[in-house]
């Protein structure tokens, strides 16, 4: 596809929404899956019980042949399996419990900014910031020793990748779920007071649940759990440097209403899952005058869909003030994702803190140089060197 500001979705995307919202695409596979681009739809498409997010069954459009063999995970389940696996977690990632990480989170943030501040210029923002970040507040609330991140940073880049081959998502999975499941098993013999804690003796003990589905939660929620907010806080912030008098505005902004904000309109203009999300038709559907057989695969553009001019005035443009809290970056209905509480008070607390105390950030190499994740399933940058 043609590559236009690596802010916005392809072109050719945006055209589809405005002339063929509900269109065939042609896969790797051959398969030829239907495509939704206008917000309406896909928020339509995103609440029926009728379209599937079952990865097992004919008809699924897997983004790649190695993606196509990754484990099964809760939200990829349908009802009543997916709420009975999202209910055990619910309460951990409630808004209330993880408002309560705010002071913890902020210390974290304080502490690799000193850690900056006190090196060498220019700097890698992704590598000294941007991933340890939700990696240390992950690791923490689940109970996943830090000092074993060089496995999961390894294994998740493969996990996340759209080139791994089908031997390399395995191994990578396979290796990760089983650190995963010995971890919790030792928590079931010393639990503390994290999340894979509280798994192992609710359920693990119990037997209402098996190593194997507590370690396929939890590879869920850790690769999930830092490598989406790593990839906003590094792309966020190149955003903002490409804007700078907004950028100033958040740099001198003393109310958590503007932060906020700021974080939404992020969310909403970067929509960093850049493969859509994907279901199966499990009846005959009509969406935009187009009807969805049973078992035809489906693709939702969230990021397109989050650029529609019906829903946002001027989408293409970049406005911290926009109230933009109902995109769908997150996803909608039943599967929207489990963590944005935790994601939105990250984000928060970077965007309210990195750019008062480093007041002068500036990006260290020219922009069109700056190397974007076009392969992964999460977009965002590989590096983003930085000095001040």
């Amino acid at each position: 596809m043609t590559r236009g500001c690596p802010f916005d979705p392809p072109p050719e995307l945006t055209k589809l929404r405005e002339e063929d919202p509900v269109t065939r695409v042609r896969l790797w596979d051959g398969s030829t899956p239907w495509l939704v681009t206008r917000y309406d739809d896909v928020r339509e498409i995103l609440l029926d019980p009728r379209i599937s997010s079952d990865t097992s069954r004919p008809g699924y459009p897997h983004p790649s042949a190695a993606t196509a063999t990754r484990r099964m995970h809760f939200i990829n389940m349908d009802n009543p399996d997916h709420d009975r696996h999202r209910r055990l977690l619910t309460r951990y990632f409630a808004v209330k419990r993880l408002e309560g990480l705010r002071p913890r989170i902020q210390h974290i943030v304080d502490e690799l900014i000193d850690q900056m501040l006190a090196g060498p210029t220019p700097v890698d923002l992704v590598e000294a910031f941007a991933l340890p970040l939700p990696s240390l507040v992950i690791c923490e609330l689940l109970g996943v020793p830090y000092a074993d991140r060089d496995l999961f940073h390894r294994t998740s880049k493969t996990i996340v990748s759209r080139h791994a081959t089908p031997e390399e998502m395995q191994a990578a999975t396979t290796e990760l779920h089983e650190y995963l499941g010995d971890l919790v098993e030792s928590k079931g013999v010393d639990p503390g007071e994290d999340v894979f804690s509280r798994l192992a003796v609710e359920q693990l003990r119990t037997g209402q649940m098996s190593r194997d589905e507590i370690a396929d939660m939890g590879l869920l929620l850790l690769v999930a759990g830092h490598e989406t907010t790593a990839n906003m806080i590094a792309l966020g912030t190149l955003a903002l440097l490409r804007h700078p008098e907004q950028l100033a505005e958040v740099r001198a902004a003393d109310d958590p209403a503007l932060i906020a904000g700021t974080v939404e309109e992020l969310l909403r203009y970067l929509t960093i899952p850049h493969l859509g999300r994907r279901r199966v038709a499990l009846e005959d559907v009509e969406i935009g005058g187009q009807t969805i057989r049973a078992g035809e695969g489906v693709i939702v553009a969230t990021d397109v869909a989050n650029r529609d001019p019906e829903v946002f005035d001027e989408p293409d443009r970049f406005d911290v003030h926009r109230n933009a809290r109902h995109h769908v970056a997150f996803g909608y209905g039943i599967h929207q994702c489990l963590g944005q509480p935790l994601a939105r008070v990250e984000l928060q607390i970077v965007y309210g803190t990195l750019y008062r105390r480093i007041p002068t950030l500036a990006l260290a190499q020219p922009f069109e140089e700056v190397e974007f994740k076009h392969e992964m399933l999460a977009y965002g940058v590989h590096r983003l060197p930085v000095t001040w």
